[in-house]
């Protein structure tokens, strides 16, 4: 019996471990945006990045709801905008108006908002020390990233708690409404859609791209392979297989990891307060990682 337990548990910790490639990927996609590609496109960016692989993926699986099944495309359009479209759309807008810092810790409480979705939705509480790791979660991200005279924009705050409210009601939503399709073609179909509401949107505010050279053409075919077909079919998989607090916070690694690649990469500075900050963001990931997993295995008799 306690090797039963061990197995479920070491299954757990390889789910999530693969599931948090997703968010590093998307960590990397922040100096791959501002040193690889034309500046101040960022609709088209995220239109590039989305609907080819949607496509792609589309294509390759030729798999989707049934012509008939007016509920199950409904559902697929409703996640297509919470966890693509809209995310995408007020990310940016956020990005434009608010430094980095406070868009990212406004993004950090993206895991109490699906603790507080399961709790008032699905009737489960979540263990009291995933509720504590993810307020030390908010608390370590403001530490690793806010400056003392960060500028609160409110049209920015309110993109950017916004844009965390779709991400993780799109979370919760595709664990709550799973679909019995492959992985590959659930993540397809996101991102076709999600990359045809964001076209309109880039059609009519950013300005033309420019001649494009062989960089432009690398930042863009790294941000649709890998931070969007990738990093969406990773993530959707431990959507799957996780509970969706569990998932959610591994989202934080997504900052982390754009913070340490510029430090290695540009040599952007880090004070010990942001070191600090980082292992206690760090910390919070793997002790709600821990609380989830000991919740949700299998009672062993």
């Amino acid at each position: 019996m306690t090797s039963e337990r061990s197995t479920a548990s070491s299954s757990t910790w390889l789910d999530a471990l693969t599931t948090a490639i997703g968010p590093v990927i998307w960590g990397s996609t922040y100096i791959v945006t501002t040193e690889l590609l034309p500046p101040d496109r960022p609709f088209t960016a995220a239109l590039l990045r989305t609907l080819p692989a949607g496509l792609l993926l589309v294509l390759w699986c030729r798999r989707g709801p049934a012509w008939g099944d007016g509920v199950g495309w409904l559902r697929l359009l409703v996640l297509a905008a919470l966890n693509i479209g809209a995310f995408q759309a007020l990310l940016f807008v956020a990005a434009y108006r608010l430094p980095g810092g406070v868009a990212a810790v406004v993004g950090a409480v993206g895991p109490l908002v699906v603790m507080g979705l399961t709790w008032t939705l699905d009737h489960r509480r979540p263990p009291a020390l995933a509720l504590l790791a993810g307020v030390l979660g908010v608390m370590g991200m403001a530490a690793l990233l806010l400056s003392p005279g960060a500028r609160w924009d409110m049209v920015g705050v309110a993109a950017a708690l916004v844009g965390t409210l779709c991400m993780a009601a799109g979370t919760f939503w595709s664990r709550r409404w799973r679909s019995d399709l492959p992985v590959l073609a659930f993540t397809g179909w996101q991102l076709l859609a999600g990359g045809v509401m964001l076209a309109p949107v880039a059609w009519a505010v950013d300005p033309p791209l420019p001649a494009l050279t062989a960089t432009h053409i690398a930042g863009y075919l790294y941000l649709s392979l890998a931070g969007a077909l990738v990093a969406y079919a990773l993530w959707f998989r431990g959507i799957a297989r996780l509970p969706s607090v569990a998932v959610s916070s591994l989202g934080l690694l997504s900052p982390v990891t754009a913070v340490l690649l510029g430090w290695v990469l540009l040599g952007q500075a880090m004070t010990g307060v942001s070191l600090v900050g980082m292992l206690v963001v760090l910390a919070s990931i793997l002790a709600v990682q821990w609380a989830m997993s000991r919740a949700v295995l299998p009672a062993v008799r």
